[in-house]
């Protein structure tokens, strides 16, 4: 079974790696960009059919390692 996980900044939480790539993106040439938020992918391949031992042990990674809550938060879909 296949996994991603998207690990995003929450509203409020500042960030500087996403304003950089926005005025990267403007020197460049680059227009229309209103603004830039970055976060992570994770494709994680599971050893079990089981979607709901799936879904719990991703979001025990999450919760762990993948993400810190505190300024992020996570979503997983599971293919």
């Amino acid at each position: 079974m296949k996994a991603r996980v998207t690990v995003t900044l929450k509203n409020g939480v500042l960030d500087p790696q996403g304003k950089a790539i926005e005025g990267a993106l403007k020197s460049l040439g680059v227009e229309g960009i209103g603004g830039v938020r970055q976060g992570k992918v994770f494709d994680i391949e599971l050893d079990t059919a089981d979607k709901s031992q799936a879904e719990a042990s991703l979001k025990a990674a999450c919760e762990k390692l993948l993400a810190n809550t505190v300024i992020e938060n996570y979503r997983i879909e599971i293919a």
